[in-house]
């Protein structure tokens, strides 16, 4: 059994780590806020150039490359969205249980699986395990920004256009064979990020983000919408516009453009959704060491009852002792 002096120290410790697990909770409450204001601000200019991207597609007859499945595609990108810290519970492992299937399921259809993360969790995570990432970003997780962002988000873009048999150029991140050399592009492009649904449910979802038209079927992977998809009714839309330039051109000039900005939301999801289990996980944390101070208090209690009793008792037993000694003499 432990000392008293122990548990006293135990009891400091785990206090001292409840100070640090209620001011984690505190702070994630307060980027949760934030991030939740994000998504919504960016919801109004997403929904408009969504019903834009719709009409053009009535109205065009581009047939772009992001629109439709390749002849012979051979290389499917996987995208990874990680968080740059830990402490937030199963999040990053439902991330990377959610890759592992993807990447399982688009080997199994016959596709080389080009891997690309952000978050040092995953790079961490994959480097430990001596596994291959093409490329890696990290750093604006918690708080991404459109400049943060620039380099992933215009890469995917850049490598699907590229396809397998060609190269897209080189940016900072990428893990070329030689530093400066291109790097080989892909014919789809796969997401697994972490969408946010409350405070409390944070789901990991693997999402096809090119080309449009799906290619495997994923809905055992809790697959959400099409990166494109609208919820409105297709039928309802009219081509009766006059589009200058033409809708081909302006077509092929906004869809890198709507692709890039999808991907950036996802990253907004996947920051709120690292706060939330960032705050869950650090509250749990907070309760469990409360808990732990009152089990290790009443249990000192009840050894410093002891260590009393048992003064008690010698100090008795010694006055008896000199009381016989004295009735002898």
């Amino acid at each position: 059994m432990a000392t008293l002096r122990e548990l006293r120290d135990r009891i400091r410790s785990v206090n001292s780590t409840k100070k640090i697990t209620k001011a984690q909770e505190l702070i994630a409450t307060s980027r949760i806020t934030k991030a939740q204001a994000r998504v919504e601000a960016s919801v109004p200019y997403a929904q408009e150039l969504s019903a834009v991207m719709n009409r053009l597609a009535v109205a065009s007859s581009l047939d772009h490359p992001m629109l439709r499945q390749r002849e012979n595609a051979k290389v499917a990108a996987v995208l990874v969205v990680s968080s740059d810290r830990g402490m937030c519970g199963g999040y990053n492992n439902n991330v990377f249980k959610k890759a592992a299937e993807l990447e399982a399921l688009l080997k199994k259809e016959g596709y080389e699986v080009a891997r690309y993360v952000t978050g040092n969790k995953g790079v961490g995570y994959y480097q430990f395990r001596e596994e291959e990432v093409v490329g890696s970003w990290s750093g604006f997780s918690q708080d991404p920004t459109w400049d943060e962002t620039h380099d992933v988000r215009h890469h995917i873009v850049e490598g699907f256009i590229a396809g397998s048999e060609g190269t897209a150029k080189a940016r900072e991140g990428l893990h070329a064979e030689g530093e400066g050399q291109p790097v080989r592009g892909f014919d789809q492009v796969h997401v697994v990020y972490t969408e946010f649904e409350s405070m409390l449910t944070q789901t990991a979802r693997a999402q096809q983000l090119l080309p449009i038209e799906p290619v495997i079927d994923t809905a055992e992977l809790n697959q959400g919408e099409s990166a494109l998809s609208d919820s409105g009714n297709t039928e309802e839309l009219s081509s009766d516009f006059d589009f200058e330039p033409d809708a081909d051109s302006l077509l092929e000039a906004l869809l890198p453009q709507y692709v890039s900005r999808t991907l950036f939301a996802m990253f907004l999801e996947a920051s709120a959704s690292e706060s939330a289990a960032r705050r869950t996980a650090m509250k749990s944390a907070t309760d469990n060491a409360t808990d732990l101070v009152k089990d290790l208090s009443r249990v000192a209690n009840q050894a410093r009852q002891a260590q009393i009793t048992q003064e008690i008792t010698e100090i008795v037993g010694g006055a008896g002792a000199l009381a016989e000694s004295a009735e002898s003499d």
